[in-house]
């Protein structure tokens, strides 16, 4: 079963393309690592995908209702307990439960300290652990290990594999290796040329 269908697919960033006639498709169960120099695209293409930015061409199949994304920013309230950020994104996706999440990464015994008294670390395994509330079968991540150690790293492989496990999908954008079954995807071979901006008056 195909989870993402990507064809054709051009992006900018700040109206300027950056990637052109980008192509893969990411079945059930299956993992995709993104790799490319900082500047490249990476998170121009993820934030594509999850509906955040409009693409300049191509399809997106199915579009971003069937997406979760995590960025670089973890989406908390810091005003707010380990348990209660949790439960706002429970209540934003439709989920119950928060229980899994919180058990995912590590996070029971901190569920009452308010989010802005935890460490970086714990602030990006709360971050992370809302993927696990949002039922969307397609999880991109753009690195997602940053402020983790290596332990941590650990969690976040084994909630993605669970993922994968029930019939999910995910895309990594990460220099690092995380011990995951996947493919490879060097996005240098869409970087897009000049005759791709449309605002281009000519090449020098």
């Amino acid at each position: 079963m195909t989870r993402l269908r990507v064809r054709d697919l051009a992006c900018a960033r700040g109206g300027v393309p950056v990637l052109s006639d980008v192509a893969f498709t990411l079945g059930q169960g299956r993992a995709l690592i993104l790799r490319g120099p900082n500047g490249s695209g990476k998170t121009t293409l993820l934030r594509t995908l999850a509906g955040l930015q409009p693409a300049l061409r191509g399809t997106i199949d199915p579009g971003p209702e069937a997406v979760a994304y995590a960025g670089h920013a973890d989406g908390l309230k810091g005003g707010l307990s380990v348990a209660a950020n949790l439960t706002f994104w429970a209540g934003i996706f439709g989920t119950r439960d928060i229980a899994p999440a919180l058990e995912a990464f590590d996070l029971t015994d901190l569920r009452e300290r308010a989010a802005q008294n935890l460490s970086a670390g714990q602030k990006r395994r709360l971050g992370l652990a809302r993927m696990v509330l949002t039922q969307r079968p397609v999880w991109i991540f753009d690195e997602p290990t940053v402020s983790l150690d290596t332990a941590s790293v650990g969690l976040f492989a084994r909630a993605v594999e669970s993922h994968l496990a029930q019939g999910g999908a995910a895309i990594v954008a990460t220099h690092i290796d995380l011990g995951l079954t996947a493919d490879v995807l060097d996005i240098a071979q869409f970087r897009a040329r000049a005759m791709d901006d449309p605002f281009a008056t000519g090449v020098a």
